[in-house]
């Protein structure tokens, strides 16, 4: 059951972070404009393309439980800033605070699961894994 629901959690962990690279490209425009209002001026393209190859390369690895705890790292390097950028609801004005309050809240729970994902590692299904039952190198 616990080898299921690493399983499950680590899929859906990096489907998001996966989800969140792939919605960056495509809209990489206006990715970069909402970076903007968040005064993220400095090098702005360099930021945007590691935040990328963070999500898209910690996603997979995380994804397939092949250096899942690297992957995570990668990720909660991603999600920890962006919580405290993105949801800065104490500046917010109170109508809008309850909602980005709840998202930031969210969002800092995403980061407690690829707290937990470090500390436990990906679990029995994982690409790792496999390859140290078939004693394959990797």
């Amino acid at each position: 059951m616990k080898s299921t629901f690493d399983l499950i959690g680590r899929f859906l962990i990096g489907m998001i972070s996966i989800f969140e690279a792939i919605d960056s490209i495509v809209f990489f425009k206006e990715t970069k404009e909402t970076m903007q209002l968040y005064n993220l001026d400095q090098s702005l393209n360099l930021i945007l393309v590691a935040s990328i190859i963070c999500l898209l390369i910690g996603g997979i690895l995380v994804l397939l439980g092949y250096n899942s705890r690297v992957g995570a790292l990668m990720l909660l390097c991603y999600w920890l800033p962006y919580s405290f950028i993105v949801y800065s609801f104490w500046n917010d004005p109170p109508q809008v605070q309850r909602v980005q309050a709840l998202d930031f809240m969210r969002t800092l729970a995403y980061c407690g699961a690829l707290c937990l994902l470090i500390a436990n590692g990906s679990g029995r299904y994982s690409i790792r894994r496999m390859f140290h039952v078939l004693r394959l190198p990797g």
